[in-house]
């Protein structure tokens, strides 16, 4: 009887390893994976934020060439309207 004990909580204790290691084997790779989509997040959102410059400051930049291109033009009428 002492035996089947024995062989009974060995049994156990084999059957809560088997259940136990991959839990905690998803558990690591689920906290990674968290850690992984945060820091993804975060360098999205610097990005857009770059993006954000970077296209503000390209706006500026066509709104000074388009007044020196209708500077230009109107030069160029005044030049050509000459008798």
């Amino acid at each position: 009887m002492e035996w089947t004990v024995v062989t009974a909580l060995a049994a156990l204790t084999g059957l809560g390893a088997v259940i136990v290691k991959p839990i905690v084997s998803l558990t690591r790779s689920i906290t990674e994976l968290t850690v992984v989509v945060e820091r993804v997040e975060q360098e999205l959102a610097q990005q857009a934020r770059r993006s954000q410059d970077s296209n503000r400051r390209l706006w500026a930049k066509n709104e000074e060439q388009d007044g020196r291109l209708d500077d230009h033009e109107r030069r160029i009428d005044r030049l050509e309207s000459r008798p």
